[in-house]
């Protein structure tokens, strides 16, 4: 069969992100379908090129990946998903093949948005078993029901199927195929994506990872993560940052300092990335960490107010967010710690409280972000509740937005526009962008005009 895979994100703030998930699902059919990737992120007019390429290419079935539910200035949720209606329509006009919806975005929230935006078939958590299942049943018209975690509409009512009873082993998965990515990843940002688990046992109250990816922790031989560190290095153009996207990096914390180990044996150089806890954090961590070459780590630290919390069910308090800031600076390790203000059940003195636990912290870095949950992008009212609050945070955060230069609060605009992260760029500087916030805080605002 020939099949057009769909990369419909189109964000570039801070960076753009290559679609990681959708080549891995390229990759799982590789060997059987002939495929290719239309990826809008870059193109002025993407409807055009959408009609363009689908046309020309005349698929059998169009497999559209959807990154996220929310903005990504995490302003709200309403864009987003007015943008993928549009893309649905795009196919529609272009090909009568059917749609597949999938990703990390489509996984949170299935089967409204299925009702929502109206696909063939939609594919939530991990695809690369599910979907070449669903090929060979859409070929023969039979066997959709033994495919796990699919949607579908059947005389009119959506019919789902149970997720699978067993997650995939990551170590048994093709490696993406990067001879797909547009050369503009590299060229404009420098970046690279790479995997070395899925799964996460954390419980916080309000994360999507464990329904994306499972509870599970799964993790890849330290030999495969570095195999493929080294490869996408051998690329050209090659990127000169990984930011590895596992939902959190250290944990567990034998494997990562299994891959900080594997790194330095190699004697691979690259700057890296990555998400970090302060669960699972310790000084021989960090020292391994740094020595092979992580640049900096994003913590999901969420608050300053151990209530809130363990109203999050994060599994630390204040008191460990402190350790950990103090075993990164003694490693030499940049962090940026990020904080979620507003969240249920949290109140505008709560909201105080954590930002005058961030002054006192003083990471190396700080990006606050107002909660909106997810499924207000499909309930008005729940929408119409969050915002009075929301309202109150905004005024809070306007009327002290020029106190901390390095700070990064998107809602806003404050360290989150296109002119100022051009202006880094243009210096040369690599990597994701609040590592130079703070000591590049005096960009001139002729540079960024």
């Amino acid at each position: 069969m020939k099949v057009a895979f769909v990369s419909a994100n189109r964000d570039q703030l801070p960076d753009a992100v290559i679609p990681l998930g959708l080549l891995y699902v390229m990759a799982s059919i590789a060997d059987r379908h002939e495929s290719i990737l239309v990826d809008l992120c870059f193109e002025d007019r993407p409807f055009d090129a959408l009609a363009r390429r689908i046309g020309d290419f005349d698929p059998d079935v169009v497999a559209l990946g959807m990154r996220n539910i929310q903005n990504a200035d995490y302003s709200g949720v309403g864009h987003s998903l007015d943008h993928y209606r549009e893309v649905v329509a795009g196919i529609r006009a272009a090909t009568s093949a059917p749609i597949v919806l999938g990703g990390s975005g489509f996984s949170v929230i299935p089967k409204q948005l299925m009702h929502h935006l109206r696909p063939d078939y939609g594919v939530s958590g991990e695809g690369e078993q599910a979907f070449p299942e669903l090929l060979d049943a859409i070929a023969s018209g039979d066997g959709f029901g033994r495919i796990a975690s699919l949607h579908r509409f059947q005389d009119g009512a959506l019919v789902s199927t149970h997720p699978a009873p067993t997650l995939l082993d990551m170590d048994r998965l093709s490696k993406p195929d990067r001879s797909h990515v547009d050369r503009r990843y590299y060229e404009l940002f420098g970046i690279d994506s790479l995997q070395t688990k899925r799964g996460c046992p954390l419980r916080c109250e309000y994360c999507t990872y464990p329904i994306i990816e499972g509870r599970v922790g799964r993790v890849r031989d330290p030999r495969h993560v570095v195999d493929e560190m080294e490869e996408l290095l051998d690329r050209a153009p090659r990127p000169n940052h990984v930011f590895i996207v596992d939902s959190v990096f250290n944990l567990p914390r034998s494997h990562a300092k299994d891959v900080c180990r594997e790194i330095i044996g190699r004697g691979v150089e690259v700057p890296w990335t990555c998400y970090a806890n302060p669960l699972g954090f310790d000084a021989e961590l960090a020292e391994l960490m740094a020595a092979a070459g992580c640049a900096g780590m994003e913590v999901g630290a969420d608050s300053g107010s151990d209530e809130v919390l363990e109203r999050l069910r994060k599994g630390f308090d204040t008191a460990q967010i402190r350790r950990f800031h103090r075993l990164a600076a003694e490693a030499g390790l940049r962090d940026c710690h990020t904080f979620i203000l507003g969240t249920s059940g949290e109140s505008l003195d709560d909201v105080k409280r954590t930002l005058e636990f961030v002054v006192d912290l003083d990471p190396y870095s700080v990006i606050l972000m107002v909660w909106t949950d997810d499924a207000e992008a499909l309930d008005a009212e729940l929408a119409r509740q969050r915002r009075a609050l929301r309202e109150q945070i905004f005024e809070l955060l306007r009327a002290h937005r020029d106190e901390f230069a390095w700070w990064s609060i998107p809602a806003i605009g404050v360290n989150y526009d296109p002119r100022l992260f051009q202006a880094l760029r243009r210096r040369g500087l690599q990597g994701p962008l609040w590592q130079h916030l703070r000591r590049l805080r005096a960009v001139p605002r002729a540079e960024r005009a």
